[in-house]
């Protein structure tokens, strides 16, 4: 496949124009030239110095990332970020970055993805940011205890190891969950506004424990790597419907 159709079928299946006066990563093509082609793909969750060089090893063309190594501008090229972006460009391997419209999209998203592993069902945008969302919310078709979601999270995330967190400040069941994934504790209060049971994310900030608690709304803490390998993992499974070869690359955190 022509690398720059590649592109454009990403950009045009995640609206990444959408997002492009909302988000400090710049999403698309981030590193490389849109001449080429593109056979084998390499997908992960992080472009860093290990994802980049595990690309080049599988012998990948492309990589699909949904952190990339641009954010709010880059002023030069050295130290970490030459690091990051040297064997990319020293083996033409293109790296294609979507951020905030990988969070968002209500079916290849991350959100989506937690959200399929819950059973949700009437989900709907959840997690405001200016004309978009980020996130999903939804129903589970029957009550069920805190913990038991906990745990049906923690069997099904990449987490490495480092488990998932609760901070039960909510009702003792659950019905309605919002997600955004990541470092989403800042749509705390859109949950509340909705009246849903449980927030879903990654990552908390230190205010969240009394927020929550005075919001009565629960959270679950999935981490942010392991809450955001839905995404790739559906462009992975995109891209082969396209014909290309694919190959995932897993680098958890434990974050």
């Amino acid at each position: 496949m022509d690398r720059s159709e590649f592109v454009d079928r990403l950009d045009e299946a995640l609206d990444t124009d959408a997002y492009a006066d909302l988000d400090a990563s710049p999403n698309g093509l981030q590193v490389g030239s849109r001449a080429g082609e593109v056979d084998t793909v390499a997908f992960a969750v992080d472009a860093v110095g290990a994802t980049a060089a595990a690309a080049v090893e599988r012998g990948a063309d492309a990589l699909v990332a949904h952190h990339g190594v641009v954010w709010g501008g880059l002023d030069r090229v050295t130290g970490r970020e030459y690091d990051r972006i040297e064997p990319l460009v020293a083996n033409d391997v293109a790296l294609y970055v979507s951020h905030l419209p990988l969070d968002g999209h209500q079916s290849l998203g991350n959100a989506a993805g937690v959200a399929d592993v819950l059973g949700l069902v009437d989900r709907e945008p959840f997690g405001e940011l200016g004309p978009e969302h980020i996130g999903q919310r939804g129903v589970l078709p029957e009550a069920t205890a805190l913990d038991d979601l906990a745990a049906t999270l923690e069997a099904a995330v990449d987490h490495g190891g480092a488990g998932v967190q609760v901070l039960d400040t909510g009702p003792e069941t659950v019905e309605s969950v919002g997600i955004v994934t990541g470092s989403g504790s800042d749509w705390l209060r859109e949950a509340a506004d909705l009246g849903l049971d449980a927030l879903v994310t990654g990552e908390a900030k230190g205010k969240l424990y009394h927020e929550a608690r005075e919001a009565g709304v629960s959270v679950v803490l999935a981490g942010h790597y392991a809450t955001e390998t839905f995404g790739v993992r559906a462009l992975r499974d995109l891209a082969a419907e396209w014909g290309l070869e694919t190959t995932y690359v897993d680098h958890p955190t434990g974050l």
